[in-house]
């Protein structure tokens, strides 16, 4: 029974029907003032299982797709909360109604999709992911219903229905899996792995249904199957290599498919990236190496844990300007200059004065706010070599794997020295034990990076880790000797934010800007909101062959709400206080912008 009635109001919205519901969760069409549609969805809080909440009992999923601007992805608009007589409290979440054709729709009606059509598809699919990995979130439910051609933008896919989106997972899914579609899923998920690869793999069988009509393997569920009957299917039917001798692609087309709908230890694509180079130069791609030595089944598994074990991450020379690259956080920048930069690079004066290296640092607060960008300068800065690591790059779907991953990322790092090592959030690496029931082998993993971190200074390496929640990471890696210093990066200032519009704007084509005023206008926006206002205002640009008018970002200031509400500010700022209380000898200065 729907809990909100046709016509009533929410908000400024009014109800038009209700589209699909389920025990815990319902979706609406709604309209505004000026009768655009908008999509509604609706969670029952008393009825959402545990594991979609988080700790103060808000679905993960709304706060997740708050903070996600792309052109290749379904907008976010607001969402709120809801109290119901019978129910009692719920929360919504308000997107942009799509308008135009679900891919699976029209492959029914076409059965194939011819080559470049599917390829592009395909290419604006996985900007998407591109973009939610970076920000460290994964779909985990690409298939080809819920992927929309859409009428509004000239029929550029957008990834829709953010039910399943999560951080990387590693154990216990944080989302329901009852209403996967399992033929589009990786096989690393059943086993609770949900990370860069998976997504892709689910892009790629997506793109191989299109171009044939079928689903990979051409697997069929008997009708009322269970969840684990049909895991048992897909593996059954995996067991055999995919066949890619029918398909009319080229050769480089060919070894894409069989690299990322690879189901053995062979190599796979390990990011959106990647996958996106070979697509553009499929002519380039050589065939994938296979790894299933057919006289020793016996000894596969360990082989596989060998190869597994392998951090796969990449270590890279900045090419930028290091600081004169970041708008504002200028006492930041001075204090890393004289008491970190300085003691690393000049070790000559470092040993006359006997000064200890610094072994890391934690930068902490919104999401947003540029603490990861900052980490890649700061390797500029400094002339050092640089990895990102996310938390995927080191999952493992074995019980050691992680901890092998943890030991080879330091080895690389040391071999490469001086090397900055920057674990975008952190807090997905080292939960605190004491609160977290990922069992023994997370524990491990802790140890292993406490391990690795005591005084990794001295072999020429230095830790930048970022995070939106310190207060879940293990507080044994705070400590003195690990992580030496905690700096608060809170959202940018008036000054930061006009330098931000600077930079963004530079070399584009414009009229004359006042960025003093876009940056007034501009208060409690955070960098990714900076950076999209004026990629949105130039696209508008570009497709009328015009320069870029201060109109033009005014009109998309408008439109275009602060990712980060009042509430999670006051959030963040208690958190900040919060961490300045916990007893360690380590000062946790608030260090601001400009």
């Amino acid at each position: 029974m729907a809990i909100l009635q046709d016509n009533q109001a929410i908000g400024k919205y009014e109800v038009k029907r209700l589209i699909k519901e389920s025990q815990y969760c319902e979706t609406y069409r709604i309209e505004d003032e000026k009768d655009e549609p908008f999509f509604l969805k609706l969670f029952i809080l008393k009825n959402t299982p545990e594991n979609l909440l988080d700790k103060n009992h808000q679905v993960n999923s709304i706060a997740f797709i708050s903070q996600l601007r792309h052109k290749n992805i379904i907008s976010f608009v607001e969402s709120g909360e809801y109290d119901d007589e019978e129910v009692g409290k719920c929360q919504y979440v308000i997107t942009n109604y799509f308008s135009g054709e679900l891919l699976a729709d029209k492959i029914q009606r076409e059965g194939k999709i011819p080559l470049e059509q599917a390829l592009q598809i395909l290419k604006e699919v996985v900007e998407g992911l591109k973009y939610l990995h970076e920000q460290n979130y994964y779909h985990n439910d690409i298939t080809p219903r819920n992927i929309m051609l859409s009428e509004r933008t000239g029929g550029i896919a957008e990834i829709i229905d953010m039910s399943h989106l999560s951080r990387c997972v590693n154990g216990s899914p944080t989302f329901d899996t009852s209403d996967l579609d399992e033929r589009y899923q990786a096989n690393m998920t059943f086993a609770g792995l949900y990370a860069d690869p998976s997504d892709l793999f689910s892009a790629l069988a997506v793109f191989y249904t299109m171009i044939t009509g079928r689903v990979p393997w051409d697997i069929v569920f008997p009708e009322g199957v269970s969840r684990k009957e049909r895991v048992k299917i897909v593996k059954a039917a995996r067991s055999q290599p995919l066949n890619l001798d029918d398909i009319d692609v080229s050769e480089g087309i060919k070894h894409i498919l069989a690299k990322g709908l690879s189901t053995n230890s062979a190599p796979k694509y390990i990011s959106a990236g990647e996958l996106l180079n070979d697509l553009y130069n499929p002519d380039d791609v050589e065939e994938p190496i296979t790894k299933e030595p057919r006289h020793s089944q016996s000894s596969r598994p360990k082989q596989e844990e060998e190869t597994l074990t392998e951090a796969q991450v990449t270590i890279q020379k900045g090419k930028g300007k290091g600081f004169e690259d970041i708008a504002g956080m200028n006492d930041l920048k001075t204090m890393l200059r004289q008491k970190v930069i300085f003691i690393l690079t000049d070790k000559t004066r470092a040993e006359k004065y006997k000064l200890t290296p610094p072994n890391g640092m934690l930068l902490y607060g919104p999401p947003g706010c540029g603490k990861s960008f900052f980490a890649e300068k700061f390797a500029e800065e400094a002339g050092f070599n640089f990895i990102l690591v996310k938390a995927s790059d080191l999952g493992s779907i074995y019980v050691h794997g992680t901890q092998g991953k943890i030991a080879d990322l330091f080895k690389k790092a040391e071999a490469n020295a001086p090397t900055i090592i920057c674990f975008d959030e952190f807090d997905a690496f080292v939960p605190d034990r004491s609160s977290q029931g990922g069992g023994d082998h997370q524990a491990g993993e802790v140890n292993e990076f406490l391990t690795q971190l005591n005084n990794c200074s001295k072999r020429g390496i230095f830790v930048i880790a970022t995070s939106n929640r310190p207060d879940k990471i293990d507080p044994a890696v705070l400590r003195t000797g690990r992580i030496d210093r905690q700096i608060f990066v809170p959202l940018p200032d008036e000054e930061a934010r006009r330098e931000m519009f600077k930079i963004h704007l530079k070399d584009r084509p414009c009229e004359e800007i006042d960025a003093e005023k876009l940056a007034t206008m501009t208060e409690g926006y955070i960098a990714s909101d900076i950076a999209y206002i004026v990629n949105d205002a130039a696209m508008g640009a570009a497709f009328s062959d015009q320069p870029i008018s201060q109109q033009m970002l005014e009109e998309t200031i408008h439109s275009i709400r602060p990712s980060i509400n009042k509430t999670v500010v006051n959030f963040y700022d208690s958190l900040h206080d919060k961490m300045e209380d916990t007893n360690r000898k380590n000062v946790l200065p608030k260090i601001g912008f400009v």
